[in-house]
C-alpha cells in the first residue's frame, strides 16, 4: 500500500487566491456596454472570455483533485475493510 501523506487543501490559502481570480474571470462584469462588439470565433468578446475561464477552472479544479487532495477516508475504508475481515 502506498504511504502517502494526508493533504487538507482547504487550509491553503494559495488555492482559494487562485479560485477566487478564476471566478471573478468567469463573470465579466469588468467589460464595457462596447464589449459586445468585437467578435472572435462568432462569439462576442465577453462569451469567449467568459469560456476561456470556467474552462481554466474545470482544469484547476481536476488538478487540485487529483494532486492536492489525500484525505484519511481512503485509509480508513481500508482498515475498516480489513477489520471486518477478521
Amino acid at each position: 500500500m502506498e504511504n502517502r501523506t494526508i493533504k487538507e487543501p482547504i487550509r491553503k490559502k494559495w488555492i482559494w487566491i487562485v479560485l477566487a481570480i478564476i471566478t471573478l474571470g468567469v463573470v465579466p462584469w469588468y467589460f464595457p456596454d462596447a464589449a459586445a462588439e468585437p467578435y472572435i470565433l462568432g462569439f462576442p468578446l465577453w462569451a469567449f472570455i467568459s469560456t476561456a475561464f470556467s474552462i481554466i477552472m474545470c482544469g484547476y479544479l481536476s488538478w487540485l483533485c487529483v494532486n492536492e487532495w489525500n484525505i484519511v477516508e481512503d485509509q480508513e475504508e481500508a482498515e475498516k475493510a480489513k477489520g471486518d475481515k477478521l
